[in-house]
């Protein structure tokens, strides 16, 4: 009888121990997509999903595309372009279509819809495809110095996306990227938030904001445009850039964050243009002799380089070399940060400015202008110029500080027509056409169209360098 005993025993112990070993070894439990849950039914079952064996999140992000994917459209666009040069103009030169691709999201049940103003700049026609459906797109507004833009489709209950909010990211955080890559719709990669704040000098407007959420979710052309979400689904940038010698991904993209994109489609929507705000001053990053002139601890902070006379910044009491800490009590640890908090902002807003000057740590309060110097809103001023095939819009009051000039006109998106044929460029800046100074658009189209024999076109190329053309119509 004991001999049984001793056998039952082991038996049930080797049972035990068995088992134990299997729950231990065994994988987790795979979670599968419930098609009868909600999205946001879903999406919290996977946020708070952990594997009780070893505790890591589960990647499954079934939730996050089905709720994400079918808010992201394909855009197609078509230019008219002169096949030939300037000199075409006088033997009929011909033109050419040329068409491209991107992605957009649909940020508002009725049809609006956002995308890369790099997308649709120089397009005389834009096609939205959504759900197999084609719609003939206007455009609402671009934004160049985010690269932004807003179009409009005629649609109703539309799938719009659930907007997040960029600041809460973390780096780290999984996020996936729906576009529509190499004209494959309605695709879906994944990755991680790399880094954020990153500034790669990709814009070449004349008030950039590069603050870039950064990350290895594989982004490749046609992706432009489309959403980077994270895993509830939610929007948190707009896929605008990839790192890259080929052209196509080879381990980094980039998006504008979703809280610069909530500001600037307000804006676009409601007024045509961005409400941009302006401290009057310039600044750049914080070097270690800096840092060890105003004793500070680290390189966080900018400092201030060059400050208008008659600016916001200048009234406050700032100087040159001062640098700049908070803005209204968040921590600025570099000028993509110092630009992105900005873009927050509307003229008429009120800062609380903490800087350092020398050792003294000191407080100021100023009050963001627009691109003028006042805070009204300003009204979309962009002339666009059938003749000369180009838009065009008088130089800021801020440009013309910045650059010392008294007058003059920016070249914006150029179509097919005789500023194309002169080879003039966007951002090209024309302050005067035959020694007579040019202060509005409607000036260069009255005198191009009317004048005779030699033009001599003065000017300033985007790196603001003075330039001299000279033609014999």
């Amino acid at each position: 009888m004991k001999k049984y005993l001793v056998i039952i025993a082991l038996s049930i112990t080797s049972g035990g121990v068995g088992a134990y070993l299997f729950h231990q070894l065994s994988p987790a439990p795979e979670q599968t997509y419930d098609y009868t849950k909600t999205p946001t039914e879903q999406n919290a079952t996977f946020a708070n999903y952990q594997s009780s064996a070893d505790g890591v999140l589960n990647t499954d992000f079934v939730a996050a595309s089905a709720a994400s994917t079918p808010c992201v459209v394909y855009i197609t666009t078509m230019a008219n372009a002169s096949s030939g040069n300037w000199t075409d103009w006088f033997f009929n030169g011909g033109t050419q279509n040329t068409a491209g691709s991107g992605s957009g999201i649909i940020f508002s049940k009725d049809g609006y819809i956002v995308t890369n103003n790099h997308v649709i700049e120089s397009a005389d026609k834009i096609e939205v495809m959504h759900n197999r459906k084609s719609y003939t797109a206007k455009l609402v507004g671009l934004d160049p110095s985010t690269d932004l833009a807003v179009l409009k489709i005629d649609g109703a209950n539309l799938p719009a996306i659930k907007v997040g909010n960029s600041t809460a990211v973390k780096v780290g955080e999984w996020v996936l990227a729906v576009g529509n890559p190499f004209n494959l719709t309605s695709t879906v990669t994944a990755g991680i938030v790399s880094a954020k704040g990153r500034n790669i000098n990709l814009l070449s407007s004349q008030f950039p904001i590069e603050s870039f959420i950064q990350t290895d979710a594989a982004i490749n052309p046609g992706n432009s445009g489309g959403a980077l979400v994270n895993l509830k689904g939610e929007l948190i940038g707009v896929n605008t850039a990839i790192y890259s010698r080929t052209g196509s991904y080879t381990g980094y993209g980039f998006a504008v964050p979703v809280d610069i994109v909530k500001k600037v489609v307000t804006d676009l929507i409601q007024y045509g243009i961005v409400q941009k705000a302006f401290t009057g001053i310039d600044v750049a990053e914080v070097n270690s002799a800096l840092a060890e002139k105003h004793q500070l601890q680290g390189l966080n902070g900018v400092v201030i380089t060059s400050i208008q006379s008659d600016g916001s910044s200048a009234t406050a009491g700032l100087k040159v070399d001062d640098v700049i800490l908070k803005i209204n009590d968040i921590d600025i640890t570099s000028k993509s940060m110092y630009d992105e908090a900005l873009s927050y902002y509307s003229p008429g807003d009120k800062l609380k400015i903490t800087y350092k000057r020398d050792t003294r740590l000191l407080e100021t309060t100023l009050q963001l202008t627009n691109k003028e110097g006042t805070t009204s809103i300003l009204k979309n001023t962009i002339y666009t110029s059938e003749l000369l095939g180009a838009d065009m819009e008088p130089l800021s009051k801020v440009e013309r500080d910045k650059m010392n000039l008294k007058s003059g006109v920016v070249l914006g998106n150029v179509h097919n027509g005789l500023i194309r044929r002169l080879g003039l460029q966007k951002g090209f800046i024309i302050t005067g056409i035959n020694n007579q100074p040019i202060h509005t658009p409607k000036e260069i189209e009255d005198i191009l169209s009317q004048i005779k024999g030699r033009v001599i076109i003065e000017g300033y190329n985007s790196n603001g360098g003075r330039t001299v053309y000279s033609y014999y119509f």
